[in-house]
Protein backbone atom coordinates (compact mmCIF):
# COMPACT_ATOMS: atom_id res chain seq x y z
CA UNK A 1 0.00 0.00 0.00
CA UNK A 2 1.09 3.55 -0.77
CA UNK A 3 -0.14 6.41 1.39
CA UNK A 4 -1.19 9.52 -0.52
CA UNK A 5 -1.51 12.61 1.67
CA UNK A 6 -3.14 15.61 0.00
CA UNK A 7 -2.29 19.09 1.27
CA UNK A 8 -3.46 21.35 -1.57
CA UNK A 9 -1.23 23.44 -3.76
CA UNK A 10 -1.67 24.45 -7.38
CA UNK A 11 -2.34 20.84 -8.39
CA UNK A 12 -5.77 21.00 -6.69
CA UNK A 13 -6.77 24.56 -7.57
CA UNK A 14 -9.48 25.71 -9.98
CA UNK A 15 -10.39 29.05 -11.49
CA UNK A 16 -13.47 30.75 -10.04
CA UNK A 17 -15.05 32.74 -12.92
CA UNK A 18 -17.04 34.91 -10.49
CA UNK A 19 -14.16 36.13 -8.32
CA UNK A 20 -11.30 35.51 -10.75
CA UNK A 21 -9.41 33.74 -7.97
CA UNK A 22 -7.84 30.31 -7.87
CA UNK A 23 -9.73 28.30 -5.25
CA UNK A 24 -9.86 24.82 -3.73
CA UNK A 25 -13.18 23.19 -4.70
CA UNK A 26 -11.97 19.83 -3.37
CA UNK A 27 -9.21 17.51 -4.43
CA UNK A 28 -8.93 16.27 -8.00
CA UNK A 29 -6.49 13.47 -7.06
CA UNK A 30 -9.08 10.64 -7.26
CA UNK A 31 -10.05 11.83 -10.76
CA UNK A 32 -6.38 11.96 -11.71
CA UNK A 33 -5.82 8.38 -10.53
CA UNK A 34 -8.88 7.27 -12.49
CA UNK A 35 -7.78 9.10 -15.64
CA UNK A 36 -4.31 7.56 -15.33
CA UNK A 37 -5.91 4.10 -14.98
CA UNK A 38 -3.78 3.48 -11.89
CA UNK A 39 -4.03 -0.03 -10.48
CA UNK A 40 -1.98 0.70 -7.36
CA UNK A 41 -3.40 0.21 -3.89
CA UNK A 42 -3.39 3.80 -2.65
CA UNK A 43 -4.75 5.03 0.67
CA UNK A 44 -5.75 8.64 -0.05
CA UNK A 45 -6.18 11.13 2.79
CA UNK A 46 -7.02 14.83 2.40
CA UNK A 47 -5.16 16.53 5.25
CA UNK A 48 -5.71 20.12 4.12
CA UNK A 49 -6.34 22.23 1.04
CA UNK A 50 -3.90 25.14 1.27
CA UNK A 51 -1.75 27.25 -0.96
CA UNK A 52 1.78 26.48 0.17
CA UNK A 53 2.49 30.20 0.59
CA UNK A 54 -0.14 30.13 3.35
CA UNK A 55 1.38 27.12 5.13
CA UNK A 56 2.76 27.63 8.60
CA UNK A 57 5.14 25.63 10.76
CA UNK A 58 2.01 24.25 12.45
CA UNK A 59 0.82 22.94 9.07
CA UNK A 60 4.23 21.38 8.38
CA UNK A 61 4.15 19.65 11.76
CA UNK A 62 0.62 18.36 10.97
CA UNK A 63 2.01 16.88 7.74
CA UNK A 64 4.86 15.25 9.68
CA UNK A 65 2.36 13.89 12.20
CA UNK A 66 0.20 12.46 9.39
CA UNK A 67 3.26 10.77 7.89
CA UNK A 68 4.38 9.37 11.26
CA UNK A 69 0.91 8.00 12.01
CA UNK A 70 0.26 6.53 8.55
CA UNK A 71 0.69 2.74 8.46
CA UNK A 72 2.32 2.80 5.00
CA UNK A 73 6.11 2.95 4.77
CA UNK A 74 5.90 4.63 1.36
CA UNK A 75 4.10 7.96 1.15
CA UNK A 76 3.41 10.54 -1.54
CA UNK A 77 2.40 14.06 -0.51
CA UNK A 78 0.78 16.49 -2.93
CA UNK A 79 1.96 19.97 -2.04
CA UNK A 80 2.27 23.47 -3.44
CA UNK A 81 5.59 24.15 -5.14
CA UNK A 82 6.45 27.49 -3.51
CA UNK A 83 7.29 26.00 -0.09
CA UNK A 84 7.63 22.33 -0.99
CA UNK A 85 11.32 22.37 -0.07
CA UNK A 86 10.52 23.87 3.35
CA UNK A 87 8.09 21.06 4.13
CA UNK A 88 10.47 18.43 2.75
CA UNK A 89 13.22 19.78 4.99
CA UNK A 90 10.93 19.62 8.04
CA UNK A 91 10.08 16.00 7.22
CA UNK A 92 13.73 15.06 6.61
CA UNK A 93 14.62 16.38 10.09
CA UNK A 94 11.89 14.39 11.86
CA UNK A 95 13.47 11.32 13.47
CA UNK A 96 10.11 9.49 13.47
CA UNK A 97 10.16 9.39 9.66
CA UNK A 98 13.67 7.96 9.14
CA UNK A 99 12.38 4.48 8.23
CA UNK A 100 9.90 5.78 5.62
CA UNK A 101 10.16 6.74 1.98
CA UNK A 102 8.37 10.04 1.43
CA UNK A 103 7.97 11.90 -1.86
CA UNK A 104 6.51 15.37 -2.31
CA UNK A 105 5.07 16.37 -5.65
CA UNK A 106 2.83 19.04 -7.09
CA UNK A 107 2.20 21.09 -10.21
CA UNK A 108 3.04 24.44 -11.71
CA UNK A 109 -0.42 24.66 -13.31
CA UNK A 110 -3.75 23.36 -11.91
CA UNK A 111 -4.87 19.97 -13.21
CA UNK A 112 -8.40 21.28 -13.84
CA UNK A 113 -7.14 24.02 -16.18
CA UNK A 114 -5.52 21.62 -18.65
CA UNK A 115 -1.99 21.68 -20.07
CA UNK A 116 -0.84 20.84 -16.55
CA UNK A 117 2.17 18.91 -15.34
CA UNK A 118 0.06 17.56 -12.44
CA UNK A 119 -0.78 14.13 -13.87
CA UNK A 120 2.79 13.53 -15.03
CA UNK A 121 4.25 14.54 -11.67
CA UNK A 122 1.77 12.46 -9.67
CA UNK A 123 2.42 9.40 -11.84
CA UNK A 124 6.17 9.87 -11.57
CA UNK A 125 5.91 10.21 -7.79
CA UNK A 126 3.81 7.05 -7.45
CA UNK A 127 6.35 5.10 -9.50
CA UNK A 128 9.36 6.62 -7.74
CA UNK A 129 8.04 6.00 -4.21
CA UNK A 130 8.05 2.28 -5.00
CA UNK A 131 11.71 2.37 -6.06
CA UNK A 132 13.37 5.07 -3.97
CA UNK A 133 15.44 4.42 -0.87
CA UNK A 134 14.26 5.58 2.53
CA UNK A 135 14.30 9.30 2.99
CA UNK A 136 12.49 12.41 1.83
CA UNK A 137 12.43 13.23 -1.87
CA UNK A 138 10.92 15.69 -4.29
CA UNK A 139 9.50 14.24 -7.52
CA UNK A 140 8.98 17.01 -10.07
CA UNK A 141 9.69 17.54 -13.75
CA UNK A 142 10.64 13.89 -14.29
CA UNK A 143 13.39 14.07 -11.68
CA UNK A 144 13.75 12.53 -8.25
CA UNK A 145 15.67 14.91 -6.01
CA UNK A 146 16.83 14.49 -2.41
CA UNK A 147 14.88 16.94 -0.26
CA UNK A 148 18.05 18.34 1.24
CA UNK A 149 19.51 19.46 -2.11
CA UNK A 150 16.41 20.39 -4.13
CA UNK A 151 15.52 23.97 -5.00
CA UNK A 152 12.86 25.58 -7.14
CA UNK A 153 14.32 27.48 -10.09
CA UNK A 154 11.64 30.16 -10.29
CA UNK A 155 12.97 31.60 -13.55
CA UNK A 156 12.33 28.31 -15.37
CA UNK A 157 9.50 26.92 -13.21
CA UNK A 158 11.31 23.65 -12.49
CA UNK A 159 12.99 21.93 -9.57
CA UNK A 160 16.71 21.30 -9.68
CA UNK A 161 19.23 19.46 -7.53
CA UNK A 162 22.73 20.30 -6.43
CA UNK A 163 24.07 18.61 -9.57
CA UNK A 164 22.13 20.98 -11.86
CA UNK A 165 22.91 24.63 -11.11
CA UNK A 166 20.41 27.39 -11.81
CA UNK A 167 20.74 29.10 -15.19
CA UNK A 168 20.15 32.79 -15.64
Amino acid sequence: MIGLIITGGTLDKDYDPITGALTFPGTCVPAMLEQARSTLTVDTHVLMQKDSLDMTDTDRHAIAEACANHPAQRLVITHGTDTMVDTATTLAQDARLQAKTILLTGAMRPFRLGKSDALFNLGAALMAVQLAERGVWIAMNGRLLPATTATKDRSRGVFIGADQPERS
